[in-house]
């Protein structure tokens, strides 16, 4: 993005420039206390200099381009990405020297830094740097500080340009095991085998139009009923569907004071981090997911799926994801309207979890009754940080208890060290053992055989 003029911040004189003044000032004082014609002409020289290089500074400043590319600009948590700035004049004043400063979050006291020599008519430069960004979400790199300075260094302007650039910063993504899940069965399509009876559409006549839908297979009666576009389901392929429910309550997680947000020092953001690993591993088997936070609206509201293009759909959900945050009015009893409605049926429940007090595990485990299959990752938010004070929450064996007596199947995370998401490759692979219903990573947890 290109920016022609932007906007002055400052301008004064360089201590060369004080010095120059100074000295002029106590010429021409000295030319008239002693009338000599010699010592004015020499003040006013001295004082003219400073004011034809503010005259310089200020019209180079006018004419100067600036621009802000970064690539690529969806970057994980913890991995490099390119920003490329390109400075040049469009007049010919000459640019003297220009140091360049780049506003970035987190640089502290040594933000990126450049310095372009004399510049000359009608030039360009370009500079590039490395952006590695710490923590997941929306970072915003720029405004563009430009440093000016005349020929002789006696003035210096500073001003700002190419307007500010925002990076998605996603969340890590773990690769997970391929592993059997529980009530699905390998079919065949058209053109390749996918999964269909755990996560199948309902079988119905018509349901609405989504994106990417054939409008010649609309049904226009159904459409003129129902107030909306619906199409003929019979006609559809058969498409494998997962709901993706990611617990964001304040009260559910933990954190470690004292450290930047990481998977290691959040429990939200570690269950960010699983929901992102979960989907993206949906979504390469052939399922379409969906993501549905508890904070009373859908993070993600379409469904996303491969046939939006290569990586269309997995970026989408970690944009997603990459601005999900945690909400002291969230509620786990929201849930359950998200998950039921005109376009919402998923048979395939996958849910994240903090911690829950016995009636949000009863919630949650009768959404199971309108799946069929559903697993759930219970998270041990005390690994991370207590929670609040006086809450009633369940020790994670209990709640793990409730959700299988209801059909679930759960898989525990309670790290013995430092958290990492190592414990969620080893969650995961437990949950592929359907006839296992208590997964081993909760054997530390329930050593009286809760759950059994």
């Amino acid at each position: 993005m290109a920016a022609p003029t932007g906007r002055t911040r400052s301008r004064g004189l360089t201590r060369r420039g004080w010095v120059f003044a100074g000295g002029g000032a106590l010429a021409l004082l000295a030319g008239l206390l002693g009338g000599g014609d010699g010592w004015q002409r020499v003040g006013l020289l001295l004082l003219a200099l400073p004011l034809l290089s503010l005259l310089l500074v200020t019209r180079t400043r006018l004419g100067l381009v600036a621009s802000r590319a970064v690539d690529p600009a969806r970057v994980p948590v913890d991995e490099e990405t390119t920003v490329t700035l390109g400075l040049g004049s469009s007049t010919f004043v000459p640019a003297g020297m220009l140091r360049l400063e780049d506003t970035v979050p987190g640089a502290g006291a040594r933000p990126p830094r450049f310095v372009i020599d004399r510049g000359g008519p009608r030039w360009s430069r370009q500079v590039t740097y490395r952006l590695r960004p710490r923590h997941r979400g929306l970072m915003t790199v720029g405004p563009l500080t430009v440093l000016v300075e005349d020929p002789f260094g006696l003035v210096r302007g500073s001003r700002q340009l190419a307007e500010a650039t925002t990076v998605v910063v996603t969340p890590t993504v773990r690769a997970l095991p391929a592993i059997r899940i529980p009530g699905e069965w390998s079919g065949s399509g058209e053109s390749r085998p996918r999964s269909v009876a755990a996560a199948g559409e309902e079988d119905a006549t018509v349901r609405p139009y989504q994106r990417g839908d054939d409008r010649r297979r609309v049904h226009w009666r159904a459409t003129a009923r129902h107030g909306e576009l619906m199409v003929r389901r019979e006609e559809q392929p058969w498409q494998s569907r997962a709901t993706l429910v990611l617990d964001t309550r304040s009260a559910a997680h933990g954190r470690r004071a004292g450290e930047r947000p990481s998977p290691a020092s959040s429990s939200l953001e570690w269950s960010v981090a699983a929901a992102a690993s979960v989907g993206a591993h949906l979504l390469g088997r052939g399922y379409a997911v969906r993501l549905v936070t508890d904070e009373g609206g859908s993070a993600s509201t379409a469904w996303h799926d491969q046939g939006e293009g290569p990586g269309t759909a997995e970026g989408t959900l970690l944009e997603a994801l990459a601005v999900v945050s945690s909400s002291d009015d969230a509620s786990i009893g929201r849930i359950r309207a998200l998950l039921h409605g005109a376009g919402t049926s998923s048979r395939l429940l996958v849910a994240v979890l903090g911690r829950l007090t016995a009636d949000e595990a009863a919630g949650i485990a009768r959404l199971r009754h309108d799946t069929s299959a559903a697993l759930a990752l219970l998270v041990d938010a005390d690994a991370w940080g207590p929670g609040p004070a006086g809450a009633r929450t369940l020790p994670v064996a209990a709640a793990a208890a409730t959700l299988r007596r209801a059909g679930w199947h759960v898989a525990g995370v309670s790290p013995t060290g430092d958290p990492s998401l190592d414990d969620l490759v080893a969650a995961w692979t437990s949950l592929g053992d359907a006839s296992v219903l208590r997964a081993p990573t909760m054997a530390a947890l329930d050593p009286a055989g809760v759950g059994r």
